[in-house]
């Protein structure tokens, strides 16, 4: 039997320093399908990034560690790449799209260089048709190539981030990770960059996660989602049965945070209360503070996920 592409098993990540141990990622559970894209959706700090940079192997030592679980790609557990390993499978096998374009550049060299310097670490191709190259994907994400001599700062927010996407898909990688690739946009270059990755992921037929805010994104571009609180999955399934009946009470409060334009209710009805500290998660369901369902066994122990192609993590409803 084939294995799915990608399989993430019991992972635990903290950031653990003199004074605190920040426990970011809690036991979460993934697969991810060739030629699926799964939207990681949360509140700041509920885990994703971590989830992500965990994937690529990135988790600053110190002061992260992974304490734990499997991160298999293609049945090869990355946890246990050698350095080298890791590099190759960086841009050739899982490439990222990082939340800040602004940052992401290097200001001193231009987009070509850097752009290039990608295709000939992992193709070795000469510096001439690394360049060819590079001109190529910048045409394809929507900038001109004359404009491959330019530096950074002569971009624009949306050219920024059209030049991080293109240098993400310059080596054609099998799973590419979009953190919050809109978020320093205005809406109608998210649109744009938006249809520019499902353009490119149905081309290259590739997978891809999703890490954003955004419900209507996910909507219109994943096929699964998984929603995050605190480190763990709590909800995960697909776009259409989450949507139409959200199970966990932090989804369901997700969505009634979002505003309705055929009602005329004046107000909103946000999630009460904050998303809880890392360094002191509370015992039990660490959601249980903020739910009007909350019962004793909530504070007292954390459930499991229940359910099979639709997963939620509550008692609510137990037998």
């Amino acid at each position: 039997m084939e294995h799915d592409l990608l399989e993430i098993r019991g992972l635990h990540v903290h950031y653990v320093t003199d004074t605190d141990d920040v426990q970011a990622v809690n036991g979460v559970d993934l697969t991810l399908k060739r030629g699926e894209v799964l939207g990681l959706v949360g509140e700041t700090g509920a885990g994703k990034t971590t989830v992500a940079l965990s994937i690529m192997q990135l988790i600053p030592d110190p002061p992260g560690i992974i304490l734990g679980g499997e991160i298999l790609f293609k049945g090869k557990n990355l946890i246990y790449n050698s350095d080298k390993e890791n590099q190759e499978m960086r841009g050739n096998g899982i490439s990222m799209i990082f939340q800040d374009p602004m940052t992401a550049l290097n200001p001193i060299m231009t987009v070509g260089q850097q752009l290039a310097e990608v295709v000939v670490k992992h193709k070795k191709l000469s510096k001439k048709a690394a360049l060819e190259a590079a001109a190529e994907m910048l045409e394809r994400v929507g900038v001109t190539r004359d404009r491959l001599n330019d530096y950074p700062h002569q971009f624009s927010g949306g050219m920024k981030q059209r030049a991080i996407i293109a240098m993400a898909l310059l080596c054609s990688p099998e799973i590419l990770i979009a953190d919050e690739p809109t978020t320093a946009l205005d809406v109608t270059i998210q649109a744009q960059v938006l249809e520019i990755i499902r353009h490119l992921i149905r081309e290259n037929d590739m997978s891809m996660i999703l890490i954003t805010h955004d419900l209507g994104v996910v909507a219109e571009t994943c096929d699964r989602i998984a929603i995050m609180y605190a480190g763990k999955v709590v909800e995960y399934g697909s776009v259409q049965d989450v949507y139409t009946h959200p199970k966990h009470p932090y989804t369901q409060g997700l969505f009634g945070s979002i505003p309705k334009m055929d009602t005329e209710d004046e107000r909103l009805s946000p999630i009460p209360g904050m998303a809880p500290n890392a360094t002191a998660l509370p015992s039990g369901c660490a959601f249980y503070p903020r739910c009007g369902h909350c019962q004793d066994r909530c504070r007292e122990s954390a459930p499991d996920m229940r359910g099979t192609e639709h997963q939620y993590r509550c008692w609510l409803d137990a037998e």
